[in-house]
């Protein structure tokens, strides 16, 4: 093996600082969004019949079952540019889009499910009820971060509009000195 050959093959195999970096921030998505390999296998059990025969009671959602004209507005304009829904919360968007990327047989599920046989949305419904036992954690985790992060954001709003009242005040006190009384 001559070292020009012996250098090529090494040289795909090291990957760059910037691939590793993009290769841990995927897992950390993946691990925050709840899609681990238990999830996956679980996911790849789906048939057609799952989402077909699923129970769904057109109650839940305060409709008669019957498509409305606003259902349908919806259906055509509340879709991201991966099409996921947008009456998903931002957490279940993102799960949605990390698990069609990662299991196939879900996305052609979809492919062969949406419009003909189901709504997009009661698709994900009924995806989010069955696989509701593996994410929970992970979706409580989520909402406890935004709370959080929500909360520390509030609080930095309101001692920020404490100084500036604070400013506010020393201004007005500052003017009112240097004006002559007549």
């Amino acid at each position: 093996m001559d070292w020009s050959s012996w250098f090529r093959s090494n040289a795909k195999n090291v990957k760059s600082p910037n691939q590793q970096q993009r290769k841990t921030h995927e897992d950390e998505d993946e691990e925050l969004l709840g899609v681990t390999s238990q999830l996956i296998d679980h996911v790849k059990s789906f048939t057609l019949d799952t989402f077909k025969n699923f129970p769904l009671l057109a109650e839940e959602d305060g409709t008669t079952g019957a498509a409305t004209f606003s259902d349908e507005v919806l259906a055509t304009t509340a879709t991201t540019s991966a099409n996921i829904r947008k009456d998903l919360s931002q957490w279940q968007e993102r799960h949605a889009t990390l698990v069609l990327s990662k299991v196939k047989e879900l996305s052609q599920l979809r492919f062969r499910l949406c419009p003909r046989h189901l709504k997009e949305r009661e698709f994900w419904r009924i995806y989010f009820t069955l696989v509701k036992s593996y994410i929970a954690e992970y979706e409580l985790q989520a909402i406890r971060v935004a709370k959080i992060k929500w909360m520390a954001m509030e609080k930095e709003i309101s001692s920020d509009s404490g100084a500036f009242e604070v400013e506010m005040a020393e201004t007005k006190q500052a003017a009112s000195l240097e004006r002559p009384t007549p």
